[in-house]
């Protein structure tokens, strides 16, 4: 006889697995054939809208500086403060990668990730 204890996983504490699609897919089109072999970047058709408060199947870990996450940190409190609304850190860090996304996909090249990018990239590492 076996001295473990067998104890429930999470997805039986927690009512089994997550639903499969938690958002309805997206349509894509392409931006018509790409020069030179390089991929197209491809735009959403759909108004794009971030996943808020469900469940989260998949996960990252991003560093940052303190004086990056003390900003984070104040936005949440003064979007409490100021305008009523709770939000967590992961939920400020989701909408604003989906407005980021969103605007790379509207604006391409003129983009804000595109130009914050080149201007890191050419002033080089510090």
């Amino acid at each position: 006889m076996s001295r473990r204890v067998s104890l429930p996983g999470a997805s039986e504490l927690f009512g089994g697995a997550a639903p499969k699609q938690t958002r309805p897919e997206k349509r894509t089109t392409t931006d018509g054939p790409a020069p030179g072999g390089v991929r197209a970047r491809t735009a959403v058709v759909d108004d794009r809208k971030s996943s808020g408060r469900v469940r989260h199947d998949t996960k990252i870990t991003v560093y940052v500086t303190e004086e990056e996450l003390l900003g984070l940190e104040q936005t949440r409190l003064a979007l409490r403060a100021e305008h009523g609304l709770m939000a967590d850190r992961g939920r400020i860090v989701r909408e604003a990668i989906d407005v980021l996304l969103a605007d790379f996909v509207d604006h391409g090249p003129d983009s804000v990730l595109v130009r914050r990018l080149e201007a890191a990239e050419l002033k080089g590492p510090e």
